[in-house]
């Protein structure tokens, strides 16, 4: 009977130290990560900034090109590239006998 008790308790010490152990070295593993991914943070972070900046840059030089644009195209006269305009043709006066439309 005794053995059996012994037998019970070490197999129950066994399961909650191996559940004990797995955590302890999740937990370990959890801090490395942890450190790790801290201290590569500002370079990931000057990184996204640098790639912000060079989208707002690019954005600021479109939208400048197409104020220019609009503004040229709002103050330029067309007068020197103007097609002629059409010219009124002689209106045929009706004669007594004809009635126009008819």
């Amino acid at each position: 009977m005794e053995q059996a008790v012994i037998a019970a308790l070490l197999l129950v010490g066994l399961v909650i130290g191996a559940g004990v152990g797995a955590s302890y070295a999740r937990a370990q593993r959890g801090w490395k990560d942890y450190k790790t991914i801290r201290t590569t943070v500002p370079g990931a972070r000057r990184t996204a900034w640098m790639a912000t900046r060079a989208v707002i840059t690019k954005i600021g030089v479109i939208a400048l090109l197409l104020f220019g644009a609009a503004a040229y195209a709002a103050s330029a006269s067309d007068h020197d590239r103007a097609d002629p305009g059409p010219t009124p043709t002689p209106t045929v006066t009706a004669t007594p006998g004809h009635r126009a439309g008819r």
